[in-house]
């Protein structure tokens, strides 16, 4: 009789025992977490759009006159420096008018020092001296034009970049207008995407973007806004940005469909790991680190959130720059539990 008692009793005491302890944090045994220091940091809101690259500038190379092509004096896709010649007009007849001009005025300017020797002795009047001024300033107006025509019969690069497709031969006729090839520089970059005008005060010059184009893998390039629309479209109420990637490695492409990760509203602020944070229903909390007497334990404190970067969430309010908090080991602990700190995560289980 006595045995069935004691097995009946020592079971209940048990079990009551069991279900006790976990609410008294005071009864429980040291839990080991892990602690990091809250640290404040600068961080952006993240804002997305697509955009299309184009080049830094870009032109199409055409003739100015209309004549036969002499010769063709770059390849497709060839990189050339500004200034450097990519084709040549055939230009006999203004070589040939050139020369006479040139004598033109030489003969004209020699004429002009005799008649103002002679002036100088008062053996020629005034009016000889301003008809042979006259003839040479003639000649050199006459010389320049020539110059200039003949300088239309050679075609230079306006700026350092990459040509295009070659889309004529050396023998072609060619008139004012057709088009021998293009030229970009493309050793920078515009991008150019539209943002909702809401976001419009948070954006300026210098701000930070990330860009990948799908066509070009997991590569990433960094970039900064270079400058804002002055007017924003009143149908899809958006601006337009344009910002700047640096492309000395040759890797992006004008026409490139980009998608754009824009970093607006820069500042400063706290930063948790996100593993730090413990959300019931719509509250958020951390577990604070508070010193109780000869050791340590946590304060549940409720803080208020901001955005979440990859694996962190700002804080905008509830523990302060310095404040310790718990960032693994949370599933053990409720307010008040004595901890112990870690090196490393606890195992599961633990």
């Amino acid at each position: 009789m006595l045995t069935a008692r004691c097995g009946f009793v020592l079971p209940f005491f048990l079990s009551a025992f069991c279900m006790v302890l976990p609410l008294n944090p005071a009864l429980a045994q040291d839990v080991g977490v892990v602690v990091r220091t809250v640290q404040s940091e600068q961080i952006a809101d993240p804002l997305e759009a697509l955009g299309t690259l184009k080049p830094n500038e870009f032109v199409t190379v055409t003739a100015n006159v209309a004549e036969t092509i002499e010769a063709i004096l770059f390849e497709s896709g060839q990189r050339v420096a500004q200034g450097a010649v990519l084709a040549r007009l055939e230009s006999a007849e203004e070589q040939a008018v050139l020369q006479e001009a040139r004598y033109t005025v030489d003969e004209a300017e020699s004429q002009l020092e005799r008649i103002r020797a002679v002036a100088k002795r008062g053996d020629a009047s005034q009016s000889l001296l301003d008809e042979k001024q006259r003839e040479f300033y003639v000649a050199r107006a006459r010389l320049a034009a020539i110059e200039s025509r003949l300088a239309n019969r050679v075609i230079r690069a306006p700026f350092s970049g990459r040509v295009g497709l070659r889309n004529v031969s050396a023998g072609a006729y060619v008139a004012p207008g057709d088009v021998i090839t293009t030229l970009v520089d493309d050793s920078l970059m515009k991008l150019d995407f539209n943002v909702p005008s809401l976001f419009l005060a948070s954006l300026r010059p210098g701000v930070a973007i990330r860009a990948r184009a799908r066509a070009l893998g997991d590569r990433y390039f960094d970039g900064v806004v270079e400058s804002i629309d002055n007017q924003v479209d009143p149908v899809s109420r958006s601006v337009t940005v344009r910002a700047l990637l640096d492309n000395a490695a040759g890797h992006l492409q004008a026409g490139l469909l980009m998608e754009v990760v824009l970093q607006s509203n820069p500042r400063t602020a706290l930063v948790v790991p996100e593993s730090a944070l413990v959300q019931q229903r719509d509250e958020h909390y951390l577990f604070v680190v508070r010193e109780q007497g000869a050791g340590l334990a946590v304060e549940k404190t409720q803080v208020n959130i901001g955005v979440r970067l990859n694996g962190r969430v700002e804080v905008l309010a509830g523990v302060a720059a310095g404040d310790r908090i718990v960032v693994d080991g949370t599933l053990k602990l409720q307010d008040g539990v004595a901890i112990f700190t870690l090196d490393r995560s606890p195992a599961m289980g633990d």
